[in-house]
């Protein structure tokens, strides 16, 4: 049987449990195999019984938090040294000349780009519409980012701000400067736009079609939602909290930065609601929060099983907890920490359910005003729950099998819905 490669950030859950929903969905068609540089939630790999091979340069927490803070424009700086991708590529060409991969399937590793165009191996990204960004901020399908949300810009026309956006994008395109040069290295043509960096052979998109109306290129394939599903039970905790007043679920995936999410706990004080809040891994970076008397902080949980107690969900606008709480059908209020995820919660202010608050702007205040509007708004209850109708629709491991299948494993055959055409 072919051997099909996962490679995902597993550093990062909501790849990591994205990873798992392709894998579990493409068992039977291929071996699978996982290959990481590490990362806290390896653990979630060996649970689910698949194999990990390890590779050189392995990350350490300390590496793990300067990816974010690059990530998230806190820290300028490029993602790895020249020396790490050249370790990172030469490692990988060597695994893949050796196992000779159907494919492999990514969402976060760049050196992924290099290492399979040398290698000749397929490359698929795990990607969504909202990854690109220039076409969405020329489209006018994206407002300005939050990082220019500064008090004497706001003067300036959102025309302007749009513009100074591209511009600033431009340079952005500087953090392909280290992998242009290790594909020169292996007489490749460089990328030289980060667009191009995360972009494979093929492109599957972890949404409905309709998310975002964005026309397309013909590589790229809606697959539907990649829900993390958790296989751990709902605390009790959890299940025996009161339902004398409104649940508003507070989940910020592993990216969340700390100190915004203390402030938004913090914020909760006194508010006529209940709160379930999976964020204790984030509040133990940060000495000293007073969690209110109406939030219950947790660690992770089984998203797809809570999200559904909620009345409104006030999240980070992730994909995968756009989607979650989606396919939960609760309207949404987004704190975004960084310019995808502003996006993706721009899409949903534009059907109806959602309120974003850009990060600068954030008190208790607004956040509160927010909630209370949302859940007393039953058009938005309304949109919410058309949106999720469609989100049910796409949340089927026989759209991502039949890629697979068609794709990279002839031999298989399988009688799925017409609707789809890879």
């Amino acid at each position: 049987m072919k051997v099909l490669v996962f490679s995902p950030a597993l550093y990062n859950l909501a790849e990591t449990t994205r990873a798992l929903e392709l894998a579990r969905a493409a068992h039977g068609l291929f071996d699978i195999l996982f290959v990481s540089y590490g990362g806290q939630f390896e653990y979630l790999i060996e649970e689910a019984g698949y194999p990990i091979r390890r590779l050189e340069p392995r990350l350490t927490p300390e590496k793990i938090d300067y990816l974010y803070r690059v990530d998230q424009a806190q820290t300028l700086g490029y993602y790895f040294s020249l020396a790490e991708i050249q370790e990172q590529v030469r490692n990988e060409i060597a695994l893949f000349r050796e196992i000779k991969p159907a494919a492999v399937v990514t969402g976060f590793n760049f050196s992924n780009d290099v290492s399979c165009r040398v290698a000749g191996v397929p490359l698929v990204w795990v990607t969504q519409s909202t990854w690109l960004m220039r076409t969405l901020y020329k489209a006018g399908l994206a407002t300005y980012p939050d990082m220019l949300d500064l008090p004497l810009l706001r003067r300036l026309p959102e025309r302007f701000l749009t513009w100074l956006t591209l511009k600033g994008m431009a340079l952005f395109n500087m953090m392909t400067r280290p992998y242009d040069r290790v594909a020169r290295e292996y007489g490749l043509a460089p990328f030289k736009d980060m667009e191009r960096l995360w972009e494979g052979d093929y492109n599957l998109l972890a949404e409905p079609e309709g998310f975002c109306p964005l026309a397309l290129p013909p590589t790229y394939h809606y697959i539907g939602p990649l829900i993390g599903r958790l296989d751990a039970p709902i605390p009790g905790e959890v299940l025996s909290l009161p339902h004398d007043r409104p649940i508003v679920y507070f989940a910020m995936g592993s990216s969340g930065q700390p100190g915004v999410i203390a402030r938004i706990i913090e914020g909760f004080a006194g508010q006529p609601y209940r709160v379930i809040a999976p964020v204790q891994a984030h509040l133990d970076k940060v000495p000293g929060v007073r969690i209110p008397d109406n939030v219950l902080v947790t660690d992770w949980l089984p998203a797809h099983k809570v999200n559904p107690l909620a009345d409104v969900s006030v999240i980070h606008g992730g994909i995968g907890t756009v989607m979650t709480a989606c396919l939960a059908g609760t309207p949404i209020v987004g704190v975004a920490m960084q310019p995808e995820q502003e996006i993706n919660v721009d899409c949903l202010v534009r059907k109806g359910f959602a309120i974003r608050i850009r990060k600068k702007r954030l008190t208790p205040t607004r956040l509160a005003a927010a909630i209370n509007r949302l859940l007393a708004n039953e058009e938005a209850k309304r949109e919410a729950q058309a949106f999720q109708k469609v989100v049910q629709a796409w949340d089927d491991p026989a759209i991502v099998r039949q890629f697979f299948s068609q794709k990279f494993n002839f031999s298989q055959k399988f009688n799925f819905s017409q609707k789809l055409n890879f």
